[in-house]
């Protein structure tokens, strides 16, 4: 089973190495054209730093992302689950994570960037600043990404947990009859609500969960199963093709 992550605007500086990201050593191999294209638009872009903040749609505050943008080529590496902060990220606490946890991870965890498309959790990747709706050169991220995502994915074999928001389900869609697409929800009255504020918060707990187990999982029923032995609450969404996630089961951390 795959669980698609959205990746995070913040970023852990630092890494090891200067010689950027090694593209040949990426997850997805097919979506290096996209990569190459992408990472030369971006630096054609990070040139003038008043149309990367335009197009970044950031403040003068945050010129420090042009400045990060624009030493891609040299930039020191992490793991892409070490890489990512934020309300998701910081409860899956990677820093942390044992040799065991970071082998699941490896096999189990996918973040999907607007700058390398999919990467594993153990790829390698720079911190940059690129969100879906980044206005770079030329063409659209979505019509760069959308086609060779959605091709990618649909050659996985395992069942994908997407966990992305909807902005970079944008980016390239999973197959319908090979996925899930995971929405955090309320029960607290009995009622299921759409939620936003606590959405990332319970998806990064479950991600943590998961690590906390390591469960092998096949089948959607599998993944049900085991959150129920967890008291994590799973349930079939309001729409076909949805897992509802209900928030009340997973904000007290579990594990």
């Amino acid at each position: 089973m795959l669980f698609l992550l959205p990746p995070s605007e913040t970023k852990v500086d630092g890494g090891s190495g200067a010689s950027g990201v090694d593209l040949d050593a990426l997850a997805f191999p097919s979506l290096r054209a996209q990569r190459e294209d992408v990472l030369s638009r971006l630096a054609v872009l990070s040139q003038d730093v008043e149309a990367s903040l335009a197009a970044l749609k950031i403040g003068p505050r945050l010129r420090s992302e042009v400045d990060r943008n624009r030493a891609l080529p040299t930039a020191p590496v992490l793991p892409a689950l070490a890489r990512y902060t934020g309300v998701l990220f910081d409860p899956v606490r990677a820093s942390g994570l044992s040799v065991d946890e970071w082998a699941w991870a490896g096999r189990h965890l996918v973040v999907h960037s607007a700058l390398l498309g999919l990467v594993s959790a153990t790829d390698l990747v720079p911190a940059y600043r690129l969100s879906h709706d980044s206005r770079l050169p030329g063409a659209s991220l979505k019509a760069t990404w959308r086609a060779a995502v959605s091709q990618s994915l649909a050659e996985v074999d395992d069942v994908v947990v997407d966990l992305r928001s909807e902005g970079y389900v944008g980016l390239g869609a999973a197959q319908a009859d090979r996925s899930t697409y995971l929405r955090v929800v309320s029960g607290a009255d009995g009622a299921r609500r759409a939620l936003n504020h606590f959405n990332k918060k319970s998806k990064g707990l479950l991600v943590r969960a998961l690590l906390d187990d390591r469960p092998s999982l096949e089948t959607l029923d599998d993944l049900v199963e085991w959150a129920g032995g967890r008291g994590i609450g799973l349930e079939p969404g309001a729409r076909a093709g949805e897992t509802a996630l209900v928030s009340e089961s997973v904000l007290t951390p579990v594990g």
